[in-house]
């Protein structure tokens, strides 16, 4: 099992920064990938930034939405299971809760099935 704890979500001006952690714990060496997704209301929740877990001996590898691109950081502790997202020049439009996202594979028990987890979220307000 894996559990997901985000943190560092609040307000924030425009043009401000903010933080967010999420500590993953549990079995962790099953993880290959994690990610952050956002909700604002009303609206479907969206894929912001991803990182590998496993797979790669080193590095790893990113993947940005375009409308985060050069102002957001994905990156991840892997002695400490954490992944962060580093969020900079935020507007208005980036108002939603955070949500840490986390995929890997079972067990031989599961039959290596692939599997997805979520954290609880955090909510992050942008406004003047």
């Amino acid at each position: 099992q894996v559990q997901l704890v985000e943190s560092g979500g609040g307000l924030v001006q425009p043009g401000g920064s903010l933080r967010l952690s999420c500590a993953a714990s549990g079995s962790t060496n099953s993880l290959y990938a994690m990610a952050w997704y956002r909700q604002a209301p009303g609206e479907q929740r969206e894929l912001v930034a991803e990182i590998t877990i496993a797979g790669i001996p080193s590095g790893g590898s990113t993947n940005y939405a375009d409308s985060v691109k050069g102002r957001f950081t994905i990156s991840r502790d892997n002695a400490k299971n954490t992944i962060y997202l580093q969020m900079n020049s935020l507007t208005v439009e980036d108002t939603a809760v955070y949500y840490c996202n986390a995929e890997g594979t079972g067990g031989h028990s599961e039959g290596y099935k692939r599997f997805e987890v979520w954290g609880q979220g955090t909510l992050v307000t942008v406004s003047s």
